[in-house]
């Protein structure tokens, strides 16, 4: 518990520090922002959304589907209705 209240604190003041001192004319949450900003980001951006667009749809859709079933209503027609009860072996 002291271990995760110590790192709790550590990223409390890192975000505290990045937001709040100037390293040059602004401050480093500044600086990652004017970086995203840039052509070679956007450009960079653009690219992952473009490979990576197919696979996250087919994950969409397969979350969806996933989602679906499992609040589907049980009225018998899942797999596991259709299956038969499992049999224990009895013990000695």
């Amino acid at each position: 518990m002291i271990r995760f209240l110590f790192i709790v604190a550590i990223v409390i003041g890192l975000g505290v520090c990045g937001a709040t001192v100037k390293l040059g004319n602004r401050t480093f949450f500044g600086h990652i922002r004017a970086i995203w900003a840039t052509d070679e980001a956007r450009d960079m951006r653009d690219g992952i959304k473009e490979k990576a667009g197919p696979v996250v749809d087919k994950i969409e859709r397969g979350a969806k589907a996933g989602w679906n079933e499992a609040t589907r209503d049980g009225s018998g027609s899942g797999s596991a209705a259709k299956r038969p009860p499992a049999e224990h072996p009895a013990t000695p």
